[in-house]
């Protein structure tokens, strides 16, 4: 799950230099607002919305966030961008859950439209952060990684202070449930899934929460150098992951990239979530390999 360009490169500046200046203004550094293109899109209002069981939603139009009630506490799944955390928690009270409650944070990916507001949120609540290995690496920085295709974007996201990381097919417990991690890189290196099972009357359905699978980059990112084959080897075994799990229900990062609605429920949404991102990717190297040098095709983020 970053996937926005930011509308100007002044923007870029101007948003490196005032996170670090704010703690002098008395403004909260760890929501200062991050504006781009899509933000208030991704940001629309949506009202907190039960999935199924235990399983919710309390995120935004554009912009998916989770929260698992596990019986002994909460889990909440990423953490949209930073300027979100209060409206987060406000979703929270009004399923009529307490935001200290929440135990677990866990992130999908190191990109500021889906970890911008974990600073606040686990300042705000004391809930531990859990990542990928490579993931928690861009948590801890605040900023994208070196082979991160969006890295020439630049800009800056509030840094997480401690990270717990987890690896692909490990699980984390917390009362009755079972949230398992699922590696699915490719959009960058540490970008993980999650799956668990809610049941409501005797029936339960496996629920995917995935981690955004576009192959975004800059414009002079190129998917077929050399360099960008551990990052298409990714892709490959993330779409392998997602076509093999078991999936009733699919959330993904940005809920436009599941279908309509908020998440799909409909059945092979998480196959489907792979092979159009298989054809995107396809698509995009065929293009930079009749373009040569030339600029190559740009995905929507």
């Amino acid at each position: 799950m970053l996937k926005m360009r930011l509308a100007t490169a002044a923007a870029l500046a101007a948003l490196s230099s005032s996170i670090n200046g704010l703690a002098q203004t008395g403004e909260d550094p760890l929501t200062k607002p991050i504006i781009g293109s899509r933000t208030a899109e991704w940001l629309s209002p949506a009202p907190p919305q039960k999935i199924f069981g235990n399983s919710y939603l309390v995120g935004f139009g554009g912009l998916s966030v989770a929260l698992i009630d596990t019986g002994a506490g909460l889990i909440l799944i990423d953490g949209a961008l930073p300027q979100a955390a209060p409206a987060i928690l406000d979703n929270v009270r009004r399923l009529g859950f307490r935001p200290r409650d929440i135990k677990y944070i866990l992130s999908t990916e190191p990109h500021f439209d889906h970890a911008g507001g974990i600073a606040a949120l686990a300042r705000d609540t004391g809930a531990t952060v859990v990542a990928s290995p490579r993931g928690a690496e861009g948590l801890l920085a605040g900023r994208h990684a070196a082979d991160d295709p969006q890295h020439g974007y630049g800009g800056s996201w509030p840094a997480v202070a401690k990270v717990q990381t987890i690896r692909g097919n490990q699980s984390l417990r917390l009362g009755n449930m079972t949230v398992t991690a699922l590696a699915t890189p490719g959009h960058t290196m540490g970008s993980m899934s999650w799956r668990w099972q809610s049941c409501e009357q005797k029936l339960c359905r496996t629920i995917i929460f995935a981690a955004s699978l576009n192959p975004v980059s800059t414009d002079d990112f190129r998917y077929t150098a050399p360099t960008a084959r551990p990052i298409v080897t990714g892709f490959r075994k993330s779409y392998a992951t997602m076509s093999e799990t078991r999936c009733d229900i699919l959330i993904s990062a940005h809920p436009d990239n599941a279908g309509p609605g908020r998440y799909n429920a409909r059945p092979g949404a998480c196959r489907a979530y792979a092979e159009r991102s298989r054809k995107a990717l396809d698509q995009r190297m065929k293009s930079e390999r009749r373009q040569g040098q030339d600029s190559p095709i740009r995905v929507r983020r």
